[in-house]
């Protein structure tokens, strides 16, 4: 898989296109292309870092720079690179973990999230159940994604029925799965571990 730059944010722009467009060979101008298809992810949306110390690392996040209604596309997933499991990767199939690259690394987990992670068409989608609004907190469901946590943590989304300790799907009940969307691969682990338990 081709490894594209990294991409950053700088919060600034409002309009969702890559900006200038570049000439075509027989010198026209190429149309511009939404953000969401040639991902200048500084024209969907902005980092917010706290401090600069370590320590502060995890208190970064994202808001949103348009608005979208619900199920909506919001970028597709480019220079993904294949890794090993860690608290920054993202799980993209049973076997696959890759890394994102980007500044979707700053969408934080949250038990009532306002993106979807979809790693069978590897695309970020608004949640089904709402609209996402500028300024929202771009948010995703890890459990979604993640089979089983590298590094579990004790969720501080505040959201009505938050799930508290955040492990992983493989160590939660299918009740509470059942509130979100899931990958296909999660809803597939899910399944076999209810059949081995017998409770299909």
């Amino acid at each position: 898989m081709a490894v594209l730059p990294s991409t950053t944010t700088d919060g600034h722009h409002s309009h969702p296109t890559t900006g200038h467009p570049p000439p075509t060979p027989n010198g026209t101008t190429a149309p511009v292309l939404p953000a969401w298809v040639n991902p200048d992810l500084s024209a969907l949306l902005t980092v917010h870092h706290p401090g600069s110390h370590p320590s502060k690392f995890f208190a970064s996040y994202s808001t949103s720079l348009v608005s979208l209604p619900a199920r909506a596309l919001f970028a597709r997933l480019t220079g993904l690179t294949p890794t090993t499991q860690s608290y920054s990767s993202v799980q993209a199939s049973r076997t696959l973990h890759i890394e994102l690259n980007s500044a979707l690394l700053y969408i934080d987990h949250s038990c009532a999230p306002s993106l979807e992670f979809d790693m069978a068409r590897f695309e970020v989608r608004v949640a089904r159940d709402r609209p996402l609004r500028e300024g929202d907190k771009l948010t995703f469901f890890y459990p979604s994604t993640e089979w089983a946590m590298a590094q579990p943590f004790e969720c501080r989304c505040g959201s009505e029925g938050c799930l508290g300790t955040i492990r992983g799907a493989g160590e939660m009940g299918r009740k509470a799965l059942g509130r979100y969307w899931l990958n296909g691969f999660v809803e597939e682990m899910v399944q076999e571990r209810e059949v081995e338990r017998g409770q299909a």
